[in-house]
């Protein structure tokens, strides 16, 4: 109740059952189409493959980086964007997941409403609270809210609670376990086999809730063990882990999950702790629906910063040869900034494991082809940067300036390439 009240569970039968259908058919139908894929991750200048597969699908144009990897969504059906898919049934799925992630957004809003009224009810009121209220029902009916996990709330108007409630993609993730030849075991608290090791999610907004709806594919050969004996959790059921960030004498907590539960990390959870996802028996999908940081990883962004570089150059309307407006070393270092951004944030991301998803749809082909274009204009600016600092009329204080801070974007772009070459 004091270290976990911003973690909210929701049991499957508070789903309607028509959406568990529909988004269970969706992750089988994912998986029969051989959507889901193992990422390659860098860490600590190591590449790894997950052991856990994922697929990203969301709002067109939207993007997901975590751990230097950067995932391109699979675009849900939206209104106003003509998206084509490889098959019916992937339409399909796509847009049950929208419906999924319309419901979770509109559980999450419900859940910090009634957060802000505890809390505001709680100020206001001297009343001790029942000390003895069950953690299982307080972890369902929202619980109160602790000293230890953060300051007191000012209520917030729906403005606010809406733009950390908006989940504009879903990071879906699927694996079975007994295909894997070794998982590492959860090391502070003797929690078993973990499927994903203790984190924090990357690139969200700040504050934003993450929503997850798990669907664990139990039959009748798996049983969850009732043995009054058995030490902790049962082993062949999944659970999510939660502890407080870089806290290991705080005990950390296991809830088990079962086919079609949700749950919610409201608000700054996911900064102020850690979770992992503790591995069962049988396979596992699920859906992870949150609001991604858009400021740099939008489709619409990265055009828009090419539109900026490409203000400096121009073309002579009688020759047609192209040259550059300005070469103040402000301006060249903008340019070769943006330069490096789309090469290797986006051009090199996406050939390197984006076009998997050309199983499902071709969205985002276009796109690229555009990019592309940028990036062969942004290599002729790069020639024409070099051929104009050669020049002798050029003044020295300025080109010197201009020199060195171009120097240390190519190197950088230099050292860039080799490492993807590796790759």
């Amino acid at each position: 109740k004091t270290k976990y009240s911003k973690l909210i569970f929701r049991k499957s039968d508070t789903v309607p059952e028509e959406l568990h259908q529909m988004v269970q058919e969706s992750f089988l139908t994912l998986r029969e189409h051989n959507c889901f894929f193992q990422d390659l991750v860098r860490i600590k200048g190591k590449d790894f493959l997950t052991p856990v597969s994922r697929i990203l699908i969301g709002n067109p144009g939207c993007t997901y980086k975590y751990l230097n990897t950067r995932l391109f969504t699979v675009p849900w059906p939206t209104e106003g964007y003509d998206i084509k898919y490889c098959s019916p049934k992937i339409h399909d799925a796509c847009k049950a997941l929208m419906r999924l992630n319309d419901y979770l957004h509109i559980e999450a809003v419900k859940a910090l409403q009634g957060q802000n009224l505890f809390e505001t009810k709680e100020i206001k009121d001297t009343t001790v609270i029942d000390r003895e209220q069950s953690f299982a029902a307080s972890l369902t009916e929202q619980g109160s809210v602790s000293k230890d996990q953060s300051s007191v709330c000012v209520p917030e108007d729906d403005r606010s609670l809406k733009n950390r409630t908006s989940y504009n993609l879903t990071l879906l993730n699927y694996m079975d376990p007994l295909q894997m030849l070794y998982l590492k075991q959860e090391p502070y608290f003797g929690m078993g086999n973990m499927a994903v090791s203790w984190h924090h999610d990357e690139n969200l907004v700040e504050r934003s809730t993450v929503a997850v709806y798990s669907y664990s594919c139990e039959d009748s050969v798996i049983q969850e063990s009732n043995e009054q004996e058995l030490k902790g959790r049962d082993p062949a059921v999944w659970h999510v882990g939660l502890k407080v960030a870089w806290d290991i004498e705080t005990p950390g907590l296991a809830v088990p999950l079962h086919q079609g539960d949700i749950y919610l990390m409201l608000d700054d959870l996911n900064m102020t702790h850690q979770h992992c996802v503790l591995a069962g028996l049988s396979p596992r999908f699920s859906s992870t629906h949150r609001v991604a940081d858009s400021s740099r990883g939008t489709l619409e962004y990265i055009l828009g910063r090419c539109g900026l570089a490409l203000q400096n150059l121009q073309t002579d309307s009688d020759s047609m040869a192209l040259s550059l407006k300005s070469l103040e070393a402000a301006v060249v270092k903008q340019v070769e900034e943006i330069h490096n951004e789309v090469e290797f944030e986006w051009l090199r991301q996406f050939w390197f494991q984006g076009k998997r998803y050309l199983k499902c749809t071709d969205w985002w082909l276009k796109p690229m082809a555009k990019l592309e274009e940028f990036w062969r204009k942004l290599e002729i600016m790069t020639s024409l940067v070099l051929s104009e600092v050669r020049k002798e009329q050029q003044i020295e204080e300025q080109r010197n300036e201009t020199v060195s801070c171009f120097l240390l974007l190519l190197k950088e772009r230099q050292k860039l390439r080799k490492e993807w070459a590796a790759r």
